[in-house]
């Protein structure tokens, strides 16, 4: 099958549903062959299913596409090992890496349990340095015998991690490590020839019916602004040979809107050059907070 992305080797972590699923079909439609991760949980991260990936790898081999299913944990190492071994087993090589898996666990700060801190970081933190570090051996390894990489890691961050949102204080703190994750990615991993770049999608998934129903709803005609095909699309360019001189990008995406964030820069300063009183601190903030670049609200606020 011809198409953009003809030949190349993808991985797409949490892909039975929602985004994920949109990003599968799409490679597979521009020629890509498709490992379909997804461990068929509930929205909380509770229970697994092989049937969830599966329905996607039966989708893209009826359109005449290729895909396999893999039902591993993103989080656990050795499974995270077993997710690119089935792309190396299956199609003999790997290219890229779409790390999209995650759940998310609501809950105000002051209501926030421990466990549900951990077991948020688990999936997405500890799940995104998993997959991307066992990928990243094998295209390491490929480098050393002499062989052309031309690689890609598409991490998952999310405008909670850029801006924070109520209730969401561990599923934003994880997606802004993430962020910060990939730009360390995209400047040590330059040398081998992989790039790294994330994505802080808006469309309607499983997550984003519960939290912003009303945002959410299908309208009755026109431009469906939150359907999650509509943000593959940059996925699959980000994942194809025309993409390789793109990395260490965020990537805002909504139905027709394609923004790069601009990330972090130097504020205003004052430098006294000398060590300043405690009592002298109060009017020179103040001074700075005048000064800076009004930030983004917190969504909720």
């Amino acid at each position: 099958m011809a198409g953009l992305c003809a030949g190349r080797v993808v991985v797409v972590t949490g892909a039975g549903r929602g985004l994920g699923r949109s990003y599968a079909l799409a490679f597979a439609r521009e020629g890509a062959k498709v490992v379909v991760n997804d461990l068929g949980t509930t929205l909380a991260g509770v229970g697994r299913d092989t049937a969830t990936a599966q329905a996607v790898v039966d989708e893209i081999k009826g359109a005449g596409g290729e895909a396999v299913a893999n039902g591993d944990d993103v989080s656990d190492w050795d499974g995270a090992g077993g997710i690119v071994a089935t792309a190396l087993e299956a199609f003999g090589g790997l290219d890229v890496v779409v790390n999209n898996a995650g759940f998310v666990r609501d809950r105000m700060f002051v209501s926030a349990t421990v466990e549900e801190w951990d077991a948020t970081m688990k999936v997405h933190l500890r799940g995104h340095f998993c997959v991307a570090r066992h990928a990243v051996d094998y295209w390491r390894a490929c480098a050393k015998q002499g062989k052309s990489v031309d690689a890609r890691i598409i991490n998952t961050s999310s405008g909670a991690g850029l801006n924070g949102s109520v209730a969401q204080s561990a599923y934003s703190a994880a997606k802004g490590g993430i962020a910060t994750l990939t730009l360390v990615q995209a400047a040590e991993l330059g040398r081998y020839g992989i790039t790294a770049n994330a994505l802080a999608p808006a469309a309607r998934t499983r997550m984003t019916e519960q939290a912003f129903a009303d945002k959410m709803k299908r309208p009755d005609s026109g431009f469906d602004i939150q359907d999650p095909d509509n943000v593959a699309p940059v996925v699959v360019w980000l994942g194809s040979a025309e993409s390789r001189a793109v990395t260490g990008c965020v990537f805002e995406l909504e139905g027709g809107k394609i923004m790069i964030d601009d990330g972090w820069h130097d504020g205003p300063h004052v430098d006294k050059h000398a060590r300043w009183e405690p009592r002298e601190v109060g009017p020179v903030v103040a001074g700075l907070m005048a000064q800076r670049r009004p930030p983004k609200k917190v969504y909720g606020t």
